[in-house]
């Protein structure tokens, strides 16, 4: 098949392509702007630092690279229930269990960086603002007791007061994405639609098909040109009748 050939089948079937585009991409801004609940993201920022007690003050290549390690052991610890039991017992207010609180929250950090980023997510930013600091603050204490050491720093925490937009809603690149997607899918369907069909329409189908030449061509007649050929005989027919009577003397 040529390049013109597929913008003919392109060509036939383009309201065909139209129409699906046109539904997906209202099916997504419907979902995107009705349907879909926001979400928030609030952070804080630990950073894992040499103990404060005696020497504290040395910071050495194998200090720091001890302090690497232990954040692989701080991120199981902040979600295990010794951390989340605490939290809900020390903060009644914020109305979350140990398993909610665990579920929602997210411990990151950066490739050879003492920095641990907390992350929690909520369909309120205040609320979940206020879980993060929460988290990091019972963590800062209790790491004392269970690794016996004092190596944790808050660096930053969750900003009460900031107004984020959700991480989930964008509405504008859902609706691009949509446009490609059931663009692509509706031109893959057209031509697959076109392959199926196995019908001979033009004589250069019929033409390759059977290898022989055209002799004649039937034009496509449509009800409206069958309309205009009876109405153009009547007018004629009517005519003719004004033209071939006579009186009775003659």
């Amino acid at each position: 098949m040529e390049l013109k050939q597929y913008f003919g089948v392109i060509q036939k079937k383009w309201w065909l392509i139209a129409i699906i585009v046109i539904v997906a991409m209202a099916a997504t801004g419907v979902k995107s702007y009705f349907f879909t609940t926001p979400i928030y993201a609030a952070n804080a920022k630990l950073i894992v630092n040499q103990s404060s007690g005696e020497g504290g003050g040395t910071l050495n290549t194998s200090t720091i690279q001890t302090s690497i390690f232990l954040i692989n052991s701080y991120k199981e610890i902040i979600k295990s229930s010794a951390i989340m039991n605490k939290v809900v017992e020390k903060f009644p207010d914020l109305g979350q269990t140990a398993g909610q609180l665990s579920a929602r929250i997210s411990v990151t950090s950066a490739n050879n960086s003492q920095v641990m980023n907390l992350v929690y997510e909520d369909t309120s930013y205040a609320k979940a603002a206020e879980v993060v600091n929460a988290v990091s603050t019972v963590f800062k204490e209790q790491i004392p007791h269970i690794m016996k050491v004092d190596n944790i720093t808050i660096l930053s925490e969750a900003d009460m007061t900031a107004t984020p937009g959700p991480i989930n809603f964008n509405p504008i690149m859902n609706l691009l994405i949509s446009f490609v997607v059931s663009l692509m899918v509706a031109i893959g369907l057209i031509f697959l639609l076109d392959y199926l069909d196995d019908t001979l329409k033009t004589e250069a189908d019929i033409t390759e098909m059977l290898d022989v030449p055209v002799l004649a061509v039937v034009g496509r007649i449509t009800k409206s040109d069958l309309k205009k050929n009876a109405r153009m005989k009547a007018l004629q027919n009517s005519k003719v009748g004004d033209g071939q009577h006579a009186t009775l003397n003659q």
